[in-house]
């Protein structure tokens, strides 16, 4: 057969996502937080994108310091500056939408997209301290100390040699917030080329630091750290505090036996116990807690019903200025200029487009899971339905995928308090006799229930499963000792010794 070469035509299909397709997915799953620093983000590299202000904007009210300070930053006639800002939008033509309309309650005139508020600092006061864009508000704030630098300021008074100081500063370094250090010591002496026994007297001088206990390896060396310090660490606390296992399950007469005193000594130092810190460093700052706001708002209605909407403080307001892109558009350019302003247009369009689709798909979501739980919001949790992606999808002519992307970070605000949307997804329970599912949510809150109002009766896994049966649920024991320990409830033993351990 001879070999020869052939030219030949193909028909197929394939699925292409494109890096903008891509980018709007991404936005799906994003938190408000997330998604506001990518618009920051986006609003720096595009210069015909800014933060929307009120629908009804006056165009000669805002002139020319905006205008000006957009024509330095784009500079049609410094080719360098343009080519430095047309590499910085390395974004593709295609657009992500090759039609559709929006409706006029979310796009504005200037296509503007989600509510914002901008304060203007330069109007805050005379005396200036507030004027000129260089003032750092911030960095004005007087700050908390941190365990980690009130550790350090403690090494140049340690005494240590220079060669300790730095062991020292690496074993402070390897300290965790609550004020541990549970690092492997073998691994501080390789990496610093030291001799381990040399690191283990370090870290028992670092052990001396306030606040009392820190550096501890371990609950039970915190502990005993600070008895030391009270000189309370007698024979019997040190057995004690080396048995702490035994300390959580009661077990007052095996602590009797391996402390060697009576009943009543183990209560006192159980009482002494209590009264120290397990998370010495617990009083210093941390890292800075954001707190979590609602992306939706749940409402109940005068006739019973439940309204879903946006929480517009979350939804950042952008907005294309066409009448600079206009301006912009008329001034005589080389084909290089055209394209990188064509391609800031389609960006700052594709931008707002998708924050509004992500929106109404957070809204059409959120609506559907209020509409399948609203014997929650109605009655609570106990009445939690089991419910799953699939179904939320089903209902709402979506994907799964995109549920979930949905549902990740993303929290409702209810008049039962504030819920994560993938808190409404759980897994069913069977009923007994081919009864309705109950929900995994809210079999565990029976479960709860029952052992808050047990009182001294106290309830074993087999006796709840029996009860559960007469309220239709079919469950198994091990189940049943799952979600109590994921409720962090211990075992019917241990609630014994507890009641006896207060008679």
């Amino acid at each position: 057969m001879a070999i020869s070469q052939r030219l030949d035509m193909r028909q197929g299909q394939s699925l292409v996502m494109t890096p903008q397709l891509q980018q709007a997915i991404k936005l799906l799953q994003l938190s408000n937080i997330e998604l506001a620093e990518f618009v920051e983000a986006e609003i720096e590299r595009n210069p015909l994108l800014e933060h929307g202000e009120s629908s009804e904007r006056d165009d000669s009210d805002r002139e020319l310091p905006e205008r000006a300070s957009k024509r330095e930053e784009l500079n049609l006639d410094d080719n360098s500056a343009l080519n430095e800002a047309r590499e910085a939008m390395d974004a593709p033509k295609e657009d992500l939408y090759d039609g559709g309309t929006t409706s006029d309650s979310a796009t504005t005139a200037n296509e503007m997209s989600g509510p914002s508020a901008r304060t203007d600092w330069s109007q805050a006061g005379s005396g200036g301290s507030f004027s000129g864009d260089d003032y750092d508000f911030e960095g004005s704030l007087s700050s908390e100390t941190t365990l980690h630098e009130h550790l350090h300021k403690q090494i140049s008074m340690s005494g240590l040699s220079q060669a300790d100081q730095l062991i020292a500063a690496r074993l402070v370094d390897e300290t965790d917030e609550a004020g541990y250090c549970k690092t492997d010591l073998e691994e501080v002496a390789s990496a610093l080329g030291a001799d381990p026994a040399n690191v283990e007297a370090v870290l028992e001088v670092c052990q001396g630091f306030e606040p009392v206990g820190v550096m501890a390896r371990d609950v039970s060396e915190c502990l005993a750290l600070q008895l030391k310090d009270r000189d309370r660490l007698d024979p019997a606390m040190h057995a004690l505090v080396r048995n702490l296992d035994l300390v959580a399950k009661h077990d007052i007469k095996g602590l009797c036996d391996i402390c060697g005193v009576d009943k009543e000594d183990v209560f006192d130092m159980i009482a002494e116990l209590r009264s120290l810190t397990p998370r010495p460093g617990s009083a210093f700052a941390s890292g800075t807690t954001i707190a979590v706001a609602p992306d939706v708002f749940v409402r109940e209605m005068p006739n019973g019903m439940f309204a879903v909407e946006l929480n517009s403080d979350t939804l950042p307001r952008v907005l294309m200025d066409k009448a600079y892109y206009a301006e912009v558009s008329a001034l005589p350019m080389r084909e290089r200029e055209k394209e990188f302003i064509s391609e800031c247009a389609q960006n700052a369009s594709w931008l707002i487009k998708s924050l509004d689709q992500r929106a109404r798909t957070i809204l059409k979501v959120a609506s559907e899971i209020v509409r399948q739980q609203d014997a929650f919001f109605a009655h609570g949790v106990a009445h939690l339905r089991p419910l799953n992606l699939k179904q939320v999808a089903d209902a709402i002519d979506m994907h799964e995928s995109t549920v979930s992307r949905v549902t990740s970070n993303k929290y409702m605000g209810t008049p039962r308090g504030l819920f994560e949307l993938k808190y409404f997804f759980s897994a069913a329970i069977p009923g007994t006799a081919g009864g309705d599912a109950h929900s995994a949510e809210a079999v565990r809150y029976r479960i709860k229930q029952l052992i808050d109002d047990e009182g001294k009766k106290v309830l074993s896994d087999d006796k709840i499963v029996e009860i559960l049966t007469e309220f239709g649920i079919e469950i198994a024991r091990r189940t049943v000792a799952k979600y109590r320990e994921s409720l962090n409830i211990p075992s019917s033993v241990q609630r014994r010794r507890q009641i006896r351990a207060s008679a």
